[in-house]
C-alpha cells in the first residue's frame, strides 16, 4: 500500500495504472473505519484491479455548529487495517491540498440536496458534493463505493455523476450491522452504553415499518405514526424526521405502490444518528 498526500502525485499514481489498461475502484470515507467501510473496500478489491481509499474529513459538510473538530481521527490505526486489506493506495490529503486558499468553486445538486438530512443541515451535501467531485476528478475512478446508510447521499451523487456525465458508476452497498441490529456509524463511538441500547430504537422501527408493509399495509401515514410512536418511547431519543418517500426522487410518498424508502434521523442524547431501509410490497 502507497500512501499519497498531494492530488498531483494521487494523479500521476492513476495515470500510470490505467496506462496499461487497469480499472480503479475507489472508497471516499472520512476515516475512523469501521466494517461498514471494509464492506465497500472489499467489493473494490473484487471488481477493480486497483483500490483507493481516500481519508478525509471534509469541513464543508459541517455546519457551524457541527462535530467537525470532534470527529474521530486515527489515521494511524485506519492505514494498519487497510494494508492488511491489500488496498493499492491510500490517498490522505490535508485540508489545504483539497481546499487552497482563496478556493472558491462548489458543486451543488438542486432538489434532491433539499430533503430529508438537506433540511437539517444545510449546506451539508453542498460539501459532499464538492469534496466528491474533487476526488473523482483526481482519481478518475471506474467505480465509486458508497454505503447505504447513507442513503440520500447515494442517490444525490449518481444523479451528479450523471447530471456532469461523469465515467465514474456510483454504486451503493447494503448497510452493515451489529448483531443487535445497530447500523455501523463512525459516530456510535460517542453513544454511552445506555444511549448505545436506546440507539436500537432506530432499527427496531425501520424493522416494524418492513413487517407493516410486508403485511399488506400501503398507507405511508400509519407506518410514519408507528415509528414515531415507537421512537417517542424511548426517552433518550428525539425525533429529526421520520419519513417514507420515492427511493429515487426523495419526494414524500402518501401509498406505497412501489419501493419505497423509509428513512430517519434521531438524536440519541446529543448524538445524531441515520438510519433507512427499502419497503417493498410482498409479492
Amino acid at each position: 500500500m502507497r500512501t499519497i498526500n498531494k492530488a498531483a502525485e494521487m494523479q500521476d499514481a492513476v495515470n500510470r495504472e490505467k496506462s496499461v489498461g487497469k480499472t480503479v475502484g475507489l472508497v471516499p470515507t472520512m476515516g475512523f473505519l469501521h466494517q461498514g467501510h471494509l464492506s465497500l473496500v472489499r467489493e473494490s478489491l473484487k471488481r477493480a484491479d486497483v483500490t483507493v481509499v481516500s481519508i478525509f474529513v471534509n469541513p464543508t459538510q459541517f455546519g457551524p455548529k457541527e462535530d467537525f473538530k470532534d470527529y474521530p481521527r486515527d489515521i494511524k490505526r485506519d492505514a494498519e487495517i487497510l494494508e492488511k486489506e491489500g488496498i493499492d493506495y491510500l490517498f490522505f490529503p490535508g485540508n489545504e491540498e483539497m481546499y487552497p486558499e482563496e478556493y472558491k468553486t462548489y458543486v451543488e445538486v438542486h432538489d434532491l440536496q433539499d430533503k430529508l438530512c438537506g433540511r437539517s443541515r444545510p449546506g451539508h451535501f453542498r460539501g459532499v458534493c464538492t469534496v466528491v467531485l474533487k476526488l473523482f476528478n483526481i482519481i478518475e475512478p471506474d467505480f465509486a463505493y458508497f454505503g447505504q446508510k447513507d442513503a440520500q447521499q447515494a442517490i444525490i451523487l449518481n444523479r451528479m455523476a450523471q447530471d456532469l456525465n461523469l465515467k465514474v458508476k456510483v454504486e451503493a452497498l447494503p448497510i452493515v450491522r451489529e448483531e443487535d441490529g445497530l447500523a455501523l456509524s463512525s459516530r456510535n463511538t460517542y453513544l454511552s452504553q445506555e444511549e448505545r441500547r436506546a440507539a436500537l430504537v432506530l432499527s427496531k422501527s425501520l424493522d416494524e415499518a418492513r413487517q407493516m408493509v410486508e403485511n399488506g399495509e400501503r398507507n405511508a401515514g400509519r407506518v410514519m405514526n408507528r415509528m414515531r410512536e415507537m421512537i417517542d418511547q424511548e426517552r433518550l431519543a428525539r425525533i429529526d424526521y421520520v419519513e417514507i418517500v420515492d427511493a429515487k426522487n426523495l419526494d414524500p410518498v402518501n401509498i406505497i405502490e412501489k419501493e419505497a424508502l423509509a428513512a430517519l434521523a434521531v438524536f440519541v442524547g446529543k448524538v445524531r444518528l441515520i438510519d433507512n431501509t427499502i419497503l417493498r410490497m410482498k409479492e
